[in-house]
């Protein structure tokens, strides 16, 4: 096996992991989830039936990722965060049928006990805070906060704020890298 469990994890036949992923105490993986290499899912960590899960995805302890998510690379989901998959449940009314996705993009870190409401996209190396509750599609790099989320900054690929200046321009204070925010969006400088 090329992968990591613990003994209690519960690992569903069929189910596909990459090479060098660990899953910690007490998580359930069931048969037709996928998750990449190089992951890492602390201690009871639940991952449904046709999520995805990219290469060095973090999830954090008490993290349930439901049917219609699917998590990009380099994804960090914290501790108790929470995602849903149906805008209008009632326990007895039956919608399975009618599970809505959730993509969260490449570098994106959602913080802990962040909801993310279903049916959104949250963008390339957005930064969702802690206990923010996310109701619409949050753009790449937007910084988020409260309940319901608004976006009050911006953030580098290395989490930090972004400071524009006056042409519109930002450097990371960690990798100098340079970004741009041309009508409302920040793009990398190459």
């Amino acid at each position: 096996m090329e992968y990591f469990y613990h003994e209690t994890a519960i690992i569903d036949k069929g189910a596909k992991i990459g090479k060098n992923t660990k899953i910690w105490h007490f998580c359930h993986i069931m048969s037709k989830s996928e998750i990449g290499e190089n992951c890492s899912l602390g201690q009871n960590v639940f991952v449904a039936d046709d999520v995805k899960i990219g290469n060095n995805v973090k999830i954090q302890n008490n993290v349930s990722i439901y049917t219609g998510v699917i998590c990009e690379d380099d994804v960090f989901l914290g501790p108790s965060m929470v995602f849903t998959n149906i805008s209008n449940p009632r326990s007895a009314v039956v919608r399975k049928g009618q599970y809505e996705k959730t993509l969260v993009k490449k570098g994106a870190s959602i913080g802990a006990n962040a909801t993310i409401v279903c049916g959104h996209t949250i963008g390339e190396y957005a930064f969702i805070g802690a206990g923010a509750v996310v109701t619409k599609d949050v753009p790449d790099y937007a910084l988020m906060v409260g309940a319901p989320a608004k976006q009050i900054a911006w953030m580098s690929r290395f989490g930090h704020r972004l400071n524009f200046d006056e042409k519109n321009e930002a450097v990371c204070p960690e990798s100098n890298q340079k970004y741009i925010l041309i009508n409302g969006n920040v793009k990398i400088v190459l």
